[in-house]
């Protein structure tokens, strides 16, 4: 028998990073606020401690912070006319699973996007013409500017202490940082990471060709840091445990040592864990939630938790899930281009190109998930895509994050793949090897898209998501196009052996890691009849149902997504205090 609980004032939908930074936002208001988190709270956990919080079998390979697929999985189709099936163990990206989510296994990777990015559809068209843009790439603008999110970076970069190099300040290129940067007010709060032996052979070759390479932004603190809450961070110790591992330094900023010990001190603030949300409950005729549906995963009650706004925080498929189970929005329709719930789903493009240098000590064991060198001439929009039969594009970057000794192996082509000659490879390469990689876009297609499966359900009796994703040839030549600019760099470098461009080329394959960037579902825009929810966040379905998160992004650039991300959570949590104290769409 379901039991109704008291109602509440605000209650979010998954306690990751975006609930925690809105939440911060309304803790002043005297507003009531409670977070429903699927999963436990993992601060002292075996996983937030050494020595098992070192374990690479555990954490690395079997992704022991990951959301548990016997449970829930997604299912996966390339093309609308195939039968999708269920996804046992997904490796292509890991969402997470206890307070905190996935920004709690993350590299720390922490990029503002291009200035263009929010108005991307405008930005082509001014530039190319309509009739540039393909009838199958369904980019939109998002109806916010930068210059809107700005502020709310600032505040975000101060919180989580990011380093960094700033490039444009208020309009003034600054040397040494990254000269496509969107304008910023202030300077980086901490000073970019050390920079890695394999940094270094980059920078030299990137500016050997011209280029201005630049330190990576990151959420790893390079030396002890307070943030404006007064939560402080640890020193980076360069181990080489960022993804896929909670830092037991506390040095990598994450919601679960920035944010929510702090939150959990405010009397109006309340996380409740173990809480699966299988339904929000929509008044269609009001176009109202009044709250959301339940289970304890502890007891296996269910719980009806009323409420004056609900909010959507949750990884990507979850938020998409939850609008099409609970019948609120229009189901996209790849056919005839309309609706908009599981529109615009988009991945990353990634490629790289090995270099090895047998006279050269890389030490890839010491090392972090953000201190690399970058050149962003061959990202987004940065560089003149006419005739090039493609849009979009990526950073390049020498990328070492770990050097951790299950997964690290990058050898020589035509290394045997087992035996004594592999052992060898091994042992002559670990400390001398690296990639020179592309972490490029996704832009939308109109046949990639999420909706609910009409055969397979979760173990909470709930239809999984089914992705409908592939690369299309916009990926294909993007990839291609800049990967052979990476490999121009690597060449540059003075390399014993500079080995293969591996451009993306065949179809999307869920057992292959990229990253854990997926966008779309829930797509913003200033037109109800192209997106989910408003520039405000606000659906348009239903005034007091807000959703947060990637899924709001109308495409994915070549950048990591965590930023906008962030700036838009803040922004959210101003906007709800604006709401409580007059509901209306904002």
């Amino acid at each position: 028998m379901t039991q109704t609980l008291r109602r509440r004032s605000v209650v979010f939908v998954g306690g990751g990073l975006t609930a925690g930074l809105a939440a911060r936002q309304m803790m002043a208001s005297g507003i009531d606020v409670l977070v429903l988190e699927r999963g436990g709270d993992l601060a002292g956990s075996a996983a937030a401690t050494l020595p098992n919080q070192r374990d690479e079998l555990r954490w690395g390979v079997r992704n022991g912070l990951i959301q548990n697929w016997a449970n829930e999985t997604y299912t996966l189709r390339h093309a609308p006319g195939e039968e999708a099936l269920p996804i046992r163990r997904m490796e292509a990206f890991l969402p997470g699973e206890g307070v905190g989510g996935a920004a709690n296994h993350w590299n720390g990777q922490t990029w503002r996007w291009a200035e263009y990015d929010p108005a991307l559809r405008t930005r082509l068209e001014s530039r190319y013409g309509k009739a540039a843009i393909p009838r199958e790439m369904t980019v939109q603008d998002w109806g916010i500017s930068y210059a809107e999110m700005e502020p709310y970076h600032d505040l975000f970069e101060r919180l989580f202490g990011i380093a960094g190099q700033a490039g444009n300040i208020g309009g003034k290129l600054i040397e040494g940082g990254n000269p496509f940067e969107a304008p910023r007010k202030n300077e980086f709060p901490q000073k970019p990471l050390e920079i890695l032996e394999s940094g270094s052979i980059f920078k030299s070759a990137a500016q050997s060709l011209g280029y201005k390479p630049f330190p990576m932004p990151a959420a790893n603190s390079p030396r002890a840091y307070a943030n404006p809450d007064g939560v402080n961070l640890g020193p980076c110790q360069y181990c080489g445990h960022c993804e896929r591992f909670i830092c037991e330094a506390n040095a990598k900023a994450s919601p679960m040592v920035v944010l929510y010990p702090m939150l959990q001190k405010q009397r109006d603030f309340e996380i409740r864990l173990h809480s699966q949300v299988t339904k929000i409950i929509y008044d269609a005729r009001a176009k109202r939630v009044t709250g959301v549906r339940f289970i304890d995963l502890q007891t296996a009650q269910e719980y009806e938790q009323p409420a004056d706004v609900v909010v959507l925080s949750g990884f990507t498929m979850t938020n998409t899930k939850l609008l099409l189970a609970s019948g609120i929005g229009r189901p996209y329709d790849p056919k005839t281009g309309k609706g908009v719930v599981g529109k615009n789903f988009c991945y990353q493009v990634m490629s790289s190109v090995p270099v090895f240098f047998r006279d050269r000590w890389i030490n890839p064991f010491m090392a972090s998930g953000a201190s690399q060198m970058v050149v962003d001439e061959f990202n987004g929009d940065n560089f003149d895509h006419a005739g090039l039969g493609f849009f979009g594009g990526g950073y390049i970057y020498s990328n070492v994050t770990n050097g951790r000794p299950i997964t690290s192996r990058l050898l020589p082509p035509g290394t045997p793949r087992w035996g004594s000659a592999w052992k060898q490879a091994n042992a002559d390469w670990y400390s001398h090897a690296f990639n020179v990689a592309v972490h490029g876009s996704n832009y939308p297609h109109r046949e990639n898209y999420l909706d609910l499966d009409p055969t397979y359900r979760d173990a909470y009796g709930m239809p999984l998501v089914r992705m409908t994703f592939n690369f299309h040839e916009n990926d294909y030549r993007m990839s291609e196009y800049v990967t052979n600019k990476a490999a121009g760099i690597a060449r540059a470098m003075g390399a014993t052996t500079v080995g293969t461009p591996q451009p993306r080329r065949g179809d999307f394959d869920a057992r292959q890691y990229q990253t854990t960037h997926t966008t779309g579902g829930t797509i913003m825009g200033a037109d109800p009849a192209t997106s989910v929810v408003s520039p405000h966040l606000q659906h348009w379905d239903a005034q007091n149902l807000f959703v947060v998160g990637a899924s709001v992004y109308p495409h994915n650039a070549g950048y990591n997504p965590t930023g906008p991300l962030a700036a838009l959570a803040l922004r959210l949590g101003d906007d709800l205090v604006r709401y409580a104290k007059q509901p209306r769409l904002l």
